[in-house]
């Protein structure tokens, strides 16, 4: 079994920038990093770009906790990050929390790109 990189906790965006029930897309530590405002004001963090087609995901639409992206279609539950349409795929997931007003991530200290990729087409094209 290999042991998990080290994570670096860097901050994102405060919440006067992202309130609740928007998305954004920031650069944290050179990955490209969705943020997610959820109703409740819960905060999630995701890889920024679509696992298909890698269009950026902050231009899709996000509708309560599923984000739609613009580019073709695919559907994302943010409170899990799993897709709906198709459900074979799944975002990267980083860690976030608050300190303070700040919304922070965790990036693996590991030189690698964090980024989950998919193929195939969603349920019904």
């Amino acid at each position: 079994m290999q042991a998990e990189a080290p994570c670096r906790w860097l901050r994102a965006a405060t919440l006067d920038e992202l309130w609740e029930g928007d998305i954004a897309e920031v650069d944290v530590g050179g990955d490209r990093v969705l943020l997610a405002h959820l109703p409740g004001g819960r905060l999630r963090a995701y890889q920024g770009l679509c696992p298909h087609s890698e269009f950026p995901l902050a231009s899709g639409d996000l509708d309560g906790e599923v984000l739609t992206c613009a580019a073709h279609g695919w559907e994302f539950d943010l409170t899990t990050g799993r897709g709906r349409n198709p459900d074979t795929c799944h975002l990267y997931a980083f860690p976030v929390r608050l300190e303070g007003e700040h919304i922070a991530v965790a990036v693996p200290d590991d030189g690698r790109r964090h980024h989950n990729r998919c193929r195939g087409l969603p349920r019904g094209e």
